[in-house]
């Protein structure tokens, strides 16, 4: 989390034209919320703000003292892994997967629509699918409770990326996520579309029913 706060503060002193912020049920700190709007400004992907070589970020190290291995962590990870590990306040290194990363902040916001599949409004197990196909190359059921079925029943403390988390919203299994790090994981919400929530939320741990695993 150091060298995530380090970075913020280099990009802070470099950049201008703060965005709005993306929200979910997390609450951030001013700091926080700064920091995630500037990265939110820059390109995604291999950005050439974030390359050493550039003249702005590396009078912004060489005048501020920077742990060590800083500059490599910038050369290292994109713009949207470290979006999402202040988001979900983890170390960048723990977002191994930039593919995955990639694909939630292209999903991140889309509405919400009962048996959507697509961009102009889609549901949970619908998003699930969608993820897990794209990222991981399997094939699951459409709905949450055929989601269920299929997986290999995990316990929370032993979940992880790519794993499912299933929920008890209206009546049975209604309501399926995909696990990410820190307890966070990404779905479909009703009220506020594509976005990542906490298992730690009151409203999801009454609710949380369990995880599963897809193995084939």
């Amino acid at each position: 989390m150091k060298k995530i706060v380090a970075l913020c503060a280099l990009l802070l002193a470099c950049c201008t034209g703060i965005l709005k912020a993306q929200t979910s049920q997390h609450t951030y700190n001013n700091q926080q919320l700064l920091a995630i709007n500037v990265i939110n400004n820059i390109t995604q992907g291999n950005n050439p703000f974030l390359n050493i070589s550039n003249p702005f970020l590396l009078n912004a190290v060489n005048n501020k003292p920077v742990e060590a291995g800083i500059v490599n962590t910038i050369q290292t990870f994109s713009a949207t892994q470290f979006k999402y590990a202040m988001m979900m306040d983890v170390e960048v290194e723990a977002l191994s997967n930039a593919l995955l990363y990639n694909f939630i902040n292209d999903w991140y916001g889309t509405r919400y629509r009962m048996g959507g599949t697509t961009k102009k409004g889609i549901d949970c197990s619908a998003f699930t699918g969608t993820l897990l196909s794209s990222i991981y190359g399997l094939s699951i059921p459409r709905t949450a409770r055929e989601q269920y079925k299929i997986c290999e029943q995990i316990n929370k403390d032993e979940l992880m990326t790519g794993d499912l988390v299933f929920f008890n919203t209206c009546g049975g299994i209604s309501h399926v996520g995909v696990f990410l790090t820190n307890n966070r994981f990404v779905h479909a919400s009703s009220s506020k579309g594509i976005m990542i929530s906490s298992l730690d939320d009151t409203y999801f741990s009454k609710r949380f029913i369990g995880g599963g695993r897809v193995n084939q």
